[in-house]
């Protein structure tokens, strides 16, 4: 698992319990929580977020990435998607990205050759036609 400097201060600043390999202990002592159910309800309550869940900071950290050009192999990688089907819920924010990218070179080839992007005329290509 692959962790930034941030989450890695969070888990680090995490009372420890001597003995017990969890950072997120269980009630049954050398047991892991298994449901987070609760903590996070005490948690989105606190911060004035009732309705947010636990898979939606997994589905914004999917949506930064992708919107900021970055693959979704490679955002698949990083939640531990098996499947780039998984990741494939995200492909319209990457259809977003990729809008944007072309808006962009567009503007910079009308630039190039002197026409403003809202007048440029467009040429249909008909298929079959070389």
């Amino acid at each position: 698992v692959l962790l930034g400097a941030a989450a890695l201060k969070v888990l680090t600043d995490i009372p420890r319990i001597k003995g017990n390999p969890y950072v997120i202990v269980g009630d049954a002592e050398d047991k892991p929580r298994s449901d987070l159910k609760r903590p996070w309800k005490r948690i989105t309550a606190h911060a004035s977020l009732p309705n947010l869940r636990l898979h939606d900071l997994r589905h914004s950290f999917a949506s930064v990435g992708v919107a900021s050009g970055m693959g979704l192999p490679i955002v698949g990688k990083l939640l531990g998607h098996a499947s780039p089907t998984t990741t494939a819920r995200y492909a319209h924010i990457a259809e977003d990205a990729s809008r944007r990218a072309l808006n962009t070179i567009e503007s910079t080839i009308a630039a190039g050759i002197g026409l403003p992007v809202d007048t440029a005329d467009v040429v249909p290509i008909k298929q079959g036609m070389s």
